[in-house]
């Protein structure tokens, strides 16, 4: 699937009858756009949303704020493996999907976020009210096949699977570290011993996908 407004459609369709909220999920391999493709989404969802709706039908929750903190890293001896699977929280992710999933009538649920200019999670940090419909996370190991990112999995109404070309995911990956304090040659070497490594575990998850995107053209 290549067109943006039909991704919309499909993502708008999967609130549609239901009396609880419907989670979105975005998988794919570093680098690869998930979370321009998920606002994007977003963006274009809450610019049209359901009668008698506002524009916070729809909220962006992404996984990343389920990193371990530099602090527990450093005590698990996996910092220098940032990233990694076993570098997150997956349990409590599932717990804040589930929570998500039932709706909440009194209040907000608040999400954390990763803040990158301190590479750390945020606890808080995104307020989804009792208002919202769908929410659109995104993660890279939301098809990984072991217990607990299966529990993960189960938490999604749907995954879509986003995929870019190899050598353009590498240069964003590489400018990436790079805008956040890295030396190019750190950068690079950082893909190559630690991003890589995660990019083929994600890749051998693609077909558990809902839907394969290859979404060349997404609007800004």
């Amino acid at each position: 699937m290549d067109r943006f407004a039909e991704l919309v459609a499909r993502a708008r369709a999967l609130t549609a009858g239901g009396e609880r909220r419907a989670v979105l999920g975005i998988a794919g391999a570093p680098g690869a756009g998930k979370t321009t493709l998920a606002l994007a989404v977003v963006r274009a969802l809450a610019a049209d949303p359901p009668a008698g709706m506002d524009a916070g039908w729809v909220t962006h929750v992404p996984m990343d704020g389920y990193h371990l903190a530099d602090v527990e890293l450093d005590r698990l001896g996996r910092r220098d493996r940032k990233g990694a699977p076993d570098t997150f929280d997956p349990a409590g992710y599932a717990a804040l999907l589930r929570r998500l999933r039932a709706g909440c009538d009194t209040g907000p649920v608040y999400a954390p976020a990763f803040d990158r200019e301190i590479e750390q999670p945020v606890a808080g940090s995104i307020p989804v009210r009792p208002g919202c419909r769908l929410v659109v996370s995104e993660g890279n190991y939301l098809l990984v096949d072991t217990p607990e990112w299966c529990a993960v999995r189960a938490e999604f109404d749907e995954v879509w699977f986003h995929e870019t070309d190899e050598e353009l995911r590498r240069e964003r990956l590489v400018a990436r570290h790079v805008r956040f304090g890295k030396t190019p040659e750190h950068a690079r070497a950082w893909v190559r011993d630690t991003d890589e490594p995660n990019a083929r575990l994600v890749a051998a998850t693609r077909y558990r996908a809902d839907v394969v995107v290859a979404c060349a053209e997404i609007p800004g």
